[in-house]
């Protein structure tokens, strides 16, 4: 079985380098581009490569399947200090509904500050402001003792200036996990939808729909685990995460990740050697974790998270 899942793993991975190699029209034509960037600190500490592990609230974002691991009432809530000043947020709860069934819901934000308005005089007409929210409700239910699906409903609404917009989506995901109780594989669709209203009348935008499978597993005697994720965003290129999470010095949990969209982001500079680097550790107290993450976009600079998470 556990051959079987790595092959099958292999093989949708060559598929979709494949099918990466097409003319990819639509870089930049999507709307909500927020959708596509990864929340909590834990799991962006590990190169955002958590589709197939999915053992925590950030689930909802990633995998909804993943939230039916959750056997307690628990939440997370996190801060992000993105490029240029841009903040963001992420809280997320589970509710365990029985044994082979649970609920979710989540809030995620981003607020890209105070632009300056000026006249095509360059004429100072004062300030707007620019943000991004989304509402999900999630659903997951566990097949047997190794399979479980999930969905994920959102609504998501952009503001620049005195214009509006909003779109509906769907998430979908699954996760296996195999026999040796150390191996799981996961598949996401993310954001699958339609954009209601546009910030005009007359033109709408695409979401920003991404497919991904990912594997994660917990090395045999050793406090080690590894997580691998390929995704393939409709509107660029495929792109590949990698992280790792030791917790020998619990209650310290060290964290490391790379990603290969980082490649997006060297300018040919000192900086590129960091591109895509991800960093962070875990600190376990009583009921909740504390997480950190530091991620390098090269010469545009780092990026912070924090988080809290626990049960209720």
């Amino acid at each position: 079985m556990a051959k079987k899942s790595i092959l099958f793993t292999v093989f949708l991975s060559v598929f979709l380098t494949a099918y990466s190699q097409a003319d990819d029209s639509r870089v930049g034509t999507t709307a909500y581009n927020f959708l596509k960037i990864g929340v909590g600190a834990r799991s962006q500490a590990m190169g955002s490569a958590f589709v197939g592990l999915a053992d925590d609230e950030t689930a909802l974002f990633f995998n909804p399947s993943g939230i039916v691991q959750n056997d307690k009432r628990s939440f997370s809530i996190s801060y992000n200090n993105y490029l240029t000043d841009i903040q963001s947020g992420f809280l997320g709860y589970i509710h365990p509904y029985s044994e082979k069934i649970n609920f979710g819901a989540y809030i995620s934000y981003f607020n890209y500050g105070s632009f300056d308005e000026v006249d095509k005089e360059g004429n100072n007409l004062g300030t707007f402001g620019a943000g991004d929210l989304s509402l999900g409700l999630a659903y997951a239910q566990r097949f047997g003792e190794y399979l479980n699906l999930g969905t994920c409903f959102k609504v998501v609404y952009g503001t620049i200036k005195d214009y509006s917009s909003d779109a509906i989506a769907v998430d979908l995901g699954g996760l296996f996990k195999l026999k040796d109780n150390r191996t799981r594989m996961g598949f996401s669709l993310r954001n699958l939808g339609i954009q209601l209203k546009g910030y005009t009348e007359s033109h709408t935008d695409p979401l920003p729909t991404i497919f991904e499978v990912g594997f994660s597993h917990s090395l045999r005697g050793l406090p080690l685990l590894f997580t691998v994720d390929t995704a393939k965003p409709f509107d660029n290129d495929i792109f590949f995460d990698l992280g790792g999470e030791l917790y020998a010095l619990k209650p310290l949990i060290l964290r490391a990740g790379w990603s290969s969209f980082g490649d997006n982001f060297k300018t040919d500079s000192d900086g590129d050697n960091w591109a895509g680097l991800t960093l962070g550790f875990g600190v376990l107290w009583k009921v909740y974790r504390f997480d950190y993450a530091f991620s390098s976009y090269a010469d545009l600079g780092g990026v912070h998270r924090i988080s809290v998470s626990g049960t209720l």
